[in-house]
């Protein structure tokens, strides 16, 4: 009778599972999880992911297995789907690496951090002075496995440049504000409010098995092994990134503040800005084309980058995935709608300027007319007398 029921079921679930829409699930990595089990011979330790598998039962063609395979009243068959594949895609995979960047203020003085945090500075790898690497132990657990002390991503990273930015790597989201509060007490620059903040969330995923040095995903990057050179590139392109952003932001606000001159102009043909906040508006506008340029270096080489091709190639996938340039061309094209718009103001308030001169030089020869008009009256009474 078990021998009649369980092979009838089995053919059963397989063609269900075998027809199903559902993107997640593999039906040849069920077959496979069938004859070979899930975890063979492991015992659940701080880096392994232990699923709920209540609902399984031992497989045995011979006739004493009359218990089915699988629990129909508490069997979901995504959920067991989704469990196996997740389960699947981890199998190859060493290790998941949170990543996070911030831009906290328009300037940080380097040295003075350097001092304060001297013992947890990492050597730099090349000559370039805009950032420091820092190196944390970290406390979690997952990622103090024995024998990987001295793997970078089993420790906790805070990478800052001068610019303003900070990228953190396996530094839990509770403790990213105590380290933005030593960044900022070295911070030379205005400090940006909560609102002003820009932040962004990446992941890096090793994967000693990947034939490729590197490969990519949305909002992710599979890298072979991480090293501290991989850090500093990934660093590199995600703070510029990310204060991209904010200066992106900055000029938005200068072409709004323009549209709504314009269209003020257009209603009542005039506009309302005296020269000391249009010079202002310039000197805004210029200083944020340079900080992009000089400061955040947006067009500078990595050294690393040029001196080894696999980095090169983290840098430059990462580059096109954020569409620097690109988002720099939108920056330049926004610089030079207030640029014109600057132009065109100047010569308004000029000419504005330029009349009201007139009219001064007009009241003044009116004045010295009078003045002499007076004085040919006078001497013509004062010689009918």
């Amino acid at each position: 009778m078990g021998r009649s029921k369980t092979p009838f079921f089995l053919s059963k679930f397989a063609a269900d599972l075998f027809f199903t829409k559902s993107p997640i699930f593999k039906p040849n990595f069920v077959f496979r999880r069938l004859i070979i089990p899930l975890n063979p011979n492991s015992s659940p330790n701080c880096s392994t992911h232990v699923h709920n598998l209540s609902g399984f039962r031992v497989f045995s063609s011979f006739p004493a297995a009359t218990n089915p395979i699988f629990d129909v009243g508490s069997y979901d068959e995504r959920k067991y789907a989704e469990e196996l594949f997740l389960h699947d895609e981890d199998d190859d995979e060493l290790r998941k690496i949170s990543v996070r960047a911030i831009f906290l203020c328009t300037s940080v003085n380097l040295k003075g951090l350097q001092l304060e945090l001297s013992s947890h500075v990492v050597r730099p790898t090349s000559r370039s002075t805009n950032h420091i690497a820092l190196r944390f132990c970290n406390s979690n657990p997952d990622y103090m496995d024995v024998g990987v002390e001295e793997n970078p991503s089993s420790h906790s990273y805070m990478v800052v440049f001068q610019y303003g930015s900070a990228v953190f790597f396996n530094v839990e989201d509770h403790e990213v504000e105590s380290y933005l509060s030593i960044v900022k007490r070295h911070a030379s620059g205005s400090v940006l409010k909560e609102s002003e903040t820009r932040n962004d969330d990446y992941v890096v995923k090793e994967k000693p098995s990947l034939t490729e040095d590197m490969q990519g995903g949305p909002d992710y990057i599979i890298l072979k092994n991480l090293d501290i050179d991989s850090i500093r590139i990934i660093s590199s392109v995600l703070g510029q990134s990310i204060a991209l952003d904010y200066f992106v932001s900055q000029v938005d606000g200068m072409v709004k503040e323009f549209t709504d001159i314009n269209r003020i102009m257009e209603k009542t043909g005039t506009f309302t800005m005296d020269r000391k906040k249009l010079f202002k508006l310039v000197g805004k506008a210029n200083s944020n084309l340079a900080d992009v340029i000089l400061r955040v270096g947006l067009f500078d080489r990595s050294e690393i980058a040029w001196r080894e091709a696999k980095y090169a190639q983290i840098y430059e996938y990462l580059r096109e995935e954020y569409e620097v340039t690109q988002r720099f061309g939108n920056l330049d094209y926004k610089l030079k709608f207030v640029e014109h718009n600057i132009h065109f103001l100047q010569e308004a308030l000029q000419n504005r300027k330029s009349d009201l001169l007139e009219w001064c030089i007009i009241v003044l020869l009116s004045i010295e007319n009078v003045i002499g008009i007076y004085e040919i009256i006078r001497e013509a009474n004062i010689a009918l007398v």
